[in-house]
C-alpha cells in the first residue's frame, strides 16, 4: 500500500460543489503538435467540467487508488513547519500538487521524506521542485505536459487585450454606475499594429503568436533553441539572439520561460530600462522571472503602461503583497491554467501516470522531468540542475 499525498487548493467559500455554468466542456481528442491527450486505462472518478482540483475534489481519484489499496490524504495547508503537508510528507510515497497551489518541495523536505518516490505536478511547471535534491534522492518528477498549455495561451491573449484596451478600469466605471468616456478611454490603444514578442517560444509561446497573428501585430520571439525556417515564415516572426534585444523594439512582451536560476529576476530595473515608453508586461510563466519592487517601480515611472501576471512568489500570496495595489495592473491569482476544462486533462493525466508507476511501466517521456537521478524527458529539454 502507497499513501499518495495531495495538496489542492481550499474548496470555494460558497460550497462544494459549485453550480456549474455549462452541462458539459468539448472533448479534445490530441494537441496541436500531435501528442495525445491523456488515457487513462482506469474510468475517470470523475464527470469533465467538475471542479477537482480543490480539496473536495480530490483530482478524482480517491475511487481507483482505494480500490487498488492505496491510501489518500488531501490537504490544503502546505506552508511553514507545522503545516498538515509537513506533517503528512514523512510517509508519503508520492505528493501530487498543483503549479497553482504548489506544496514546495525543498531539499530540507525532501530529506525528511524517506518514502517519497514520485513527485507528480497536476499541471505543468515542476519549479516548486528542488530537481537537484529530488535527483539526489532518486525520487522520480513529472507533470502533465501540454495539458493545459492552450488554456494558458487564451488567458495571455485576453490580458493582452484588457490592458491595451484599458478594459479593466472601463468595467468598474460603469460596475460602479459612471459613464465617463473620456476617462475611461484616455489609456486606451488598438493592439493592431504593436510589436508584440514572446520569451520563450515553446508549446505555450507559440500558441500565443498563433492566436496573436490574426491581430496584425508584428511578432517577434526569443528562445534558446531557433524554431525552424518554416515556422517563422508561416507566422512572420522576427528572432531575437536574446532578451534585451526583443525588449526594445516590441510595445508588448510576454513571458513564457521556465524558472530557473539562470531566470530568476531576469526582468529587473536594468532590463525595464531598455523597453520603450508604455510597454506592456505580461507574465503568466512565473513570478520569480520578475523583480517584485522593479515591476512596481517601472508601472510608477511610466515604463510600463501595465503588467499583466497571473503568477506570483510566494503562492498563495500575502495580502499586502505591493503587485495587489499598484497602478495599472491586472493580476489574478493564478488561474490561467486552471479552468475547469484544463483541470478535466490535467486531472485525467495524473491519473494516467499513476496508473504506470504503480503498475511499473514507463511514464511518457513528455511527462517525466527527473528519472533515475538525472533529468529526463521533457525536463532535459526545460529544466537545469544545480
Amino acid at each position: 500500500m502507497a499513501t499518495v499525498l495531495c495538496v489542492l487548493f481550499p474548496d470555494p467559500e460558497t460550497g462544494y460543489p459549485p453550480q456549474y455554468a455549462r452541462n458539459s466542456i468539448p472533448t479534445i481528442g490530441a494537441y496541436p503538435n500531435g501528442q495525445t491527450v491523456p488515457s487513462p486505462r482506469e474510468p475517470l472518478g470523475f464527470k469533465p467540467g467538475q471542479l477537482v482540483g480543490c480539496v473536495s475534489g480530490e483530482l478524482g481519484l480517491r475511487p481507483y487508488l482505494e480500490a487498488n489499496g492505496h491510501r489518500l490524504v488531501v490537504v490544503s495547508d502546505k506552508d511553514g513547519a507545522n503545516s498538515a503537508f509537513d506533517r503528512h510528507l514523512p510517509e508519503a510515497d508520492v505528493v501530487i500538487s498543483q503549479p497553482f497551489w504548489p506544496a514546495y518541495l525543498t531539499a530540507e523536505r525532501l530529506a525528511k521524506a524517506k518514502n517519497l518516490r514520485l513527485a507528480l505536478t497536476a499541471g505543468i511547471g515542476s519549479d516548486h521542485v528542488d530537481l537537484s535534491a529530488a535527483a539526489r534522492h532518486g525520487v522520480t518528477v513529472a507533470e502533465v505536459t501540454f495539458s493545459n498549455s492552450i488554456s494558458v495561451a487564451e488567458h495571455v491573449v485576453m490580458t493582452v487585450l484588457s490592458l491595451v484596451r484599458n478594459f479593466l478600469p472601463a468595467h468598474d466605471t460603469a460596475d460602479a454606475g459612471g459613464w465617463n468616456i473620456a476617462e475611461c478611454v484616455s489609456r486606451s490603444y488598438d493592439l493592431e499594429g504593436m510589436h508584440f514578442g514572446t520569451i520563450g517560444a515553446g508549446r505555450i509561446g507559440q500558441a500565443v503568436l498563433r492566436r496573436l497573428k490574426p491581430f496584425d501585430v508584428y511578432l517577434h520571439y526569443h528562445q534558446r533553441h531557433r524554431l525552424p525556417g518554416q515556422v517563422e515564415r508561416e507566422l512572420g516572426l522576427t528572432f531575437h539572439a536574446n532578451p534585451q534585444s526583443l525588449v526594445q523594439v516590441c510595445d508588448v512582451v510576454n513571458l513564457q520561460v521556465p524558472l530557473y536560476p539562470s531566470t530568476e529576476h531576469l526582468f529587473d530595473d536594468a532590463m525595464f530600462s531598455l523597453m520603450k515608453r508604455g510597454s506592456y508586461l505580461i507574465n503568466t510563466a512565473r513570478g520569480k522571472l520578475c523583480d517584485r519592487d522593479a515591476v512596481v517601480r517601472a508601472l510608477q515611472n511610466g515604463t510600463l503602461a501595465g503588467y499583466g501576471g497571473d503568477v506570483w512568489f510566494p503562492q498563495p500570496a500575502p495580502a499586502d503583497h505591493p503587485w495587489r495595489t499598484m497602478p495599472h495592473q491586472g493580476m489574478t491569482p493564478h488561474i490561467s491554467g486552471a479552468s475547469l476544462s484544463g483541470q478535466a486533462r490535467y486531472a485525467a493525466g495524473t491519473l494516467e501516470i499513476l496508473q504506470n508507476f504503480f503498475e511499473g511501466k514507463p511514464i511518457r517521456s513528455e511527462y517525466l522531468i527527473v528519472d533515475g537521478g538525472s533529468l529526463a524527458g521533457a525536463g532535459a529539454a526545460s529544466y537545469g540542475l544545480t
